[in-house]
């Protein structure tokens, strides 16, 4: 794996790929697909970040805006209402601690960035609000552009293509050159798993994901207790780790660089793993 040419950086905060990176889900929702990740209160989404920390995270996505399928939208106040003390007080208690902020508002980057947040992760990879890449640029941060077709509220109806790892592969080339024309320099790619795609979309990318090394960018992958797990072994988020560990090493595999996950011990398990297969220290 090639891991090791990429790193993210804003300010004197670095996030190296000196080996796969993992990125611990922390939601401030009401409505999270995985009931398990869902905290009740600001404080208790420290607890847990500070938690996923312990348990070998590497950085936290903090994210006040569901994406589960049919998920109804919310807007720029209200989620950064969400998350404002969860970031604020993530930092207090640990001032080294690398956060990502899970949104599609400029108004919500824009201050979780002035708040100390180190990254950005844009489900709609910035085509939905046209002035996301001036935050991004300004602040020079690191920027996660993910593939969706549709919106959450439609993305599961009835998605459709003709090759949808050369389509999702053409679409992140375009966003990436669009944003980089608007200053953006420090970008991460996610193929969107479960974001406008059937389960047999899903395998077909998971299959194909060493063609992304091609945008020349740290992959981040993200199928963490979702449905291409628990309904192919019918069963729930709630039943889906082991399924979630398997997929994790099979991505990894294929080049992933950071894995999102909502288990982080076991997830630090399987990159640990992993590079003892590969002979890597």
């Amino acid at each position: 794996m090639s891991s090791s040419i990429y790193q993210l950086q804003n300010g004197s905060r670095i996030l190296a790929f000196s080996q796969p990176r993992i990125m611990g889900v922390l939601n401030c929702t009401p409505d999270s697909f995985f009931e398990g990740s869902r905290s009740a209160s600001a404080k208790a989404a420290v607890e847990t970040g500070q938690r996923m920390l312990a348990a070998g995270a590497d950085l936290l996505d903090v994210g006040g805006q569901s994406s589960r399928p049919g998920a109804v939208e919310v807007g720029a106040n209200e989620e950064w209402q969400r998350i404002e003390a969860t970031i604020k007080g993530l930092l207090d208690a640990a001032p080294e601690a690398l956060i990502s902020v899970d949104t599609f508002h400029h108004e919500v980057a824009l201050k979780a960035l002035e708040a100390g947040a180190f990254m950005v992760n844009d489900i709609f990879g910035g085509s939905r609000d046209a002035n996301m890449a001036q935050v991004i640029a300004q602040f020079n941060a690191p920027y996660a552009i993910m593939h969706m077709q549709g919106t959450p509220a439609t993305m599961q109806e009835r998605p459709t293509y003709k090759d949808i790892t050369t389509e999702v592969l053409h679409w992140l080339q375009d966003r990436m050159r669009s944003l980089a024309q608007q200053g953006v320099q420090q970008q991460v790619v996610d193929v969107g798993f479960g974001f406008g795609k059937t389960a047999a979309h899903n395998f077909q990318l998971l299959r194909e994901l060493d063609h992304f090394q091609a945008l020349n960018a740290p992959l981040l992958v993200g199928v963490s207790r979702k449905s291409m797990i628990y309904k192919t072994l019918d069963g729930q988020p709630e039943s889906a780790l082991n399924g979630t560990t398997a997929l994790h090493a099979w991505a990894l595999e294929r080049g992933a660089h950071m894995l999102r996950v909502h288990d982080v011990a076991e997830a630090r398990e399987v990159v640990v793993l992993h590079r003892a297969l590969r002979g890597e220290e």
